[in-house]
């Protein structure tokens, strides 16, 4: 099992597509990061939007024959969660393991003593510039660390640690500005892979997830950590984050638990609607994905569904649901939508397809940058649009340049970056999301962060 960008499975063109919608979620996202973000930072999971698209010029177009250069390597601790990248600095969060043996059994609690520590490093050098640090025991599956991304915002740093411990840090010095331990707090149990939820702030609230009866999904004051208010119940709190989006005249914050994808009001929690969607093993991690006013989202299972957004009110229909052999289902990585297709790992057997969205049709699947020729349970890969082409990042470590489109996978270079150090269903995989910024790409390990120069010469 894996939770990490949702850790699991049991063992500027994006704005064209949407056009006026993606703008307004475009600027509600970018509000608490304006006079502190430049374009080409990567602030938060899945980048500056999350949508998975970078936005940088500059890049290469393929890699050299004796592979991309490295800017630099620095030791870290464990972790699935992924690196921030904002003016100059990046932000990261490991584990440091004192006592206890990482026994990768999805239905098993591992006990561990260590540290959670949230890492500032120079980007341009990964010179340490401050950490922050405090104990914290573990007891959850796929114990090797941190699975949330931090988000940065308007000088602060929001990191999520995986029992629950929800910080925030000046970005400049590391002083802690306050501190929530949601389990605590909430009279909560910590989900069995951790907490996962990669925090989102928009103005003056942070989003998470935090459990609990009438409290899965909360909003917090981001300068104080004040509650603000509590939203929705399920049976377990799950690991998707959430996600705004504007959709016609609505604003909504969307979030898939393990019972249902919902969409609240994100200055109340108020329920808009909901729809049902059970994934197995109640793995709900892939944040859905919206293109135009359709909602994708997919998981464990063959658990995937379409939604047609109203336009005019807060309000969903349901246009279909996948199948096990002709559709997607993925898990560790959420899907990339362009236009008319999705492009995503498909986690049953470990390869990358494309799919019609209208339909929900398979158009092609590839195991080329992910096993190369054979099925394999979890195989992933990490998507990220960058003009016209992908870089991909797979759980072997390669990073790849690739051509996607309805008619098939193209692969124009690839080059390897880390070396494995975590384990799925017999696997030795690297299961962590990079940053893309300031011509290069910011990705880690369980022992390195690698800085790799992207830059075209």
């Amino acid at each position: 099992m894996t939770a990490r960008n949702g850790v699991a499975e049991m063992h500027w063109e994006r704005i064209g597509q949407l056009g006026g919608l993606a703008v307004l979620v475009l600027l509600a996202l970018a509000e608490p990061m304006a006079g502190t973000v430049t374009a080409d930072d990567w602030p938060q999971w899945m980048g500056p939007t999350r949508n998975d698209v970078w936005a940088e010029t500059g890049v290469v177009e393929t890699f050299p024959a004796g592979g991309a250069p490295v800017k630099w390597r620095v030791p870290v601790g464990g972790g699935y969660s992924g690196p921030a990248v904002v003016q100059g600095k990046v932000y990261l969060t490991d584990y440091q393991k004192q006592s206890g043996d990482v026994a990768n059994d999805p239905g098993t609690r591992t006990v561990l003593q260590g540290k959670e520590r949230v890492l500032c490093l120079d980007a341009a050098t990964g010179k340490e510039l401050w950490k922050y640090e405090y104990d914290c025991p573990y007891q959850i599956s796929y114990a090797c660390g941190p699975r949330a991304t931090p988000t940065v915002a308007e000088g602060t740093v929001y990191a999520l640690g995986a029992e629950g411990h929800l910080t925030a840090l000046s970005a400049e010095t590391g002083m802690v500005v306050w501190s929530v331990h949601l389990p605590t707090v909430y009279k909560v149990e910590v989900p069995i892979w951790g907490y996962t939820s990669h925090p989102l702030v928009v103005g003056d609230k942070l989003f998470t997830l935090a459990g609990g009866e009438g409290s899965l999904l909360v909003a917090l004051d981001r300068k104080t950590g004040k509650e603000v208010w509590r939203s929705l119940s399920a049976s377990e709190i799950g690991y998707c984050p959430p996600t705004l989006y504007q959709v016609g005249r609505t604003t909504q914050l969307v979030l898939w638990h393990p019972e249902s994808i919902n969409s609240v009001d994100p200055e109340t929690g108020k329920p808009f609607w909901s729809v049902p969607l059970v994934p197995d093993y109640k793995m709900s991690i892939t944040a859905p994905q919206l293109s135009g006013n359709k909602l994708f989202t997919s998981g464990i299972g063959n658990k995937s569904v379409l939604l047609e957004l109203d336009e005019g009110r807060p309000a969903a229909k349901e246009l279909w649901r996948g199948q096990r052999v002709d559709g997607v289902q993925c898990v560790n990585s959420s899907p990339v939508i362009v236009g008319d297709t999705i492009y995503a790992s498909n986690n049953d057997s470990g390869d990358l397809v494309a799919v019609d969205l209208a339909s929900g049709k398979r158009l092609w699947k590839t195991f080329e940058p992910t096993t190369g020729d054979r099925r394999a349970k979890g195989a992933t890969v990490f998507l990220t649009r960058n003009g016209d082409r992908f870089f991909l990042a797979n759980d072997q470590g390669d990073l790849i340049i690739a051509e996607l489109s309805r008619a098939g996978y193209t692969e124009r270079g690839r080059t390897h970056v880390l070396e494995t150090t975590g384990e799925a269903f017999g696997r030795s995989v690297v299961w962590s999301h990079p940053a893309y910024s300031g011509q290069a790409a910011f990705w880690r390990n369980d022992k390195e962060l690698v800085c790799v120069d992207l830059k075209t010469r």
